[in-house]
């Protein structure tokens, strides 16, 4: 029996590392709604469409694809952006637009219609309250600046991408204060949601932990 798994948190908690190597164990599909909050946002700058002007933006999005592929890959209309959205300027683009209710509208109906077979591990920072309520298992996983800043910081040097720790820092922080003051969807835990403080955790740590509640779940 598969069941759909919501894992909720702030920014560069580790949501999505964590969600794509429990898909891959149990044979779910891995669907990072943040990642297409970033398509969003990156296709706007791209089109140079007023990031500020929420018609515009869903005009937009009327002829943008969004897809992945089974490696984790994003596609915006057949083309790979998988680095382009994962730029820090993107981020702050992302949570901006995240903001836009008729945004969130449009974008939560494409991850609910997704999600109906179930078997599907969602991350973002609203899936347990807004777009998964029903799921079965709720994780809302969160960490310390300190250890999220990081994460990201040793993320882009991997993936060679130009990164400033104090930059990264600051840019969590002001994240973390838009995702959760935000009047639409801000980030929140679910009251059903079990939360995991993943700042002194290893990712081996934390998918044991996640795998041992999903046993309990089933």
């Amino acid at each position: 029996m598969k069941i759909n798994i919501a894992i909720d948190g702030p920014s560069a908690a580790g949501k999505s590392t964590i969600a794509k190597i429990l898909a891959k164990e149990l044979g779910y599909a891995h669907l990072d709604t943040g990642a297409m909050y970033r398509c969003v946002g990156y296709y706007a700058l791209q089109q140079k469409i007023n990031i500020d002007d929420e018609e515009a933006l869903v005009h937009m999005m009327e002829y943008m694809q969004i897809s992945f592929d089974a490696d984790g890959n994003v596609y915006i209309n057949d083309q790979d952006v998988s680095k382009e959205i994962r730029q820090n300027e993107i981020s702050m683009v992302a949570s901006k637009v995240s903001a836009f209710p008729k945004v969130r509208k449009h974008l939560v109906r494409l991850q609910q219609e997704m999600a109906k077979d179930k078997g599907y591990i969602m991350d973002g920072r609203d899936i347990g309250t807004i777009v998964l309520p029903d799921a079965e298992l709720k994780i809302y996983m969160v960490a310390s600046v300190n250890a999220r800043a990081k994460r990201r910081y040793k993320e882009y040097l991997e993936k060679h991408i130009e990164a400033d720790y104090d930059v990264i820092f600051k840019d969590i922080e002001q994240r973390d204060y838009q995702d959760m003051n935000r009047k639409t969807s801000p980030l929140c835990k679910a009251k059903d949601a079990i939360e995991l403080d993943t700042s002194d955790m290893t990712i081996e740590e934390v998918v044991s932990a996640i795998h041992k509640l999903m046993k309990e779940k089933l």
